[in-house]
């Protein structure tokens, strides 16, 4: 793990060496994510952010369920019930 100094400029913007983005593929227009905890900042890009998520849901559901299917399929339930 590194260390870098940045600075915050003009507009609250903040300017990632450039090893840091190549490292983690941070490149011009990718969407990034920047969680606050106690600990202080992390940012990762949003592909990296949703296989966490992803990862923590498959802990949780039962990979023969899918969660999308049963949710499409009560709205269209509750659809037909209006």
């Amino acid at each position: 793990m590194s260390t870098f100094h940045v600075r915050v400029i003009e507009g609250g913007k903040i300017v990632l060496p450039s090893a840091l983005r190549r490292k983690h593929g941070f490149e011009v227009g990718k969407t990034l994510v920047v969680e606050e905890s106690s600990a202080g900042v992390t940012i990762r890009s949003l592909d990296d952010a949703v296989a966490a998520a992803q990862a923590i849901m498959a802990k949780v559901a039962p990979a023969s369920r899918l969660l999308s299917d049963e949710l499409i399929a009560d709205r269209r339930a509750e659809a037909a019930r209006e």
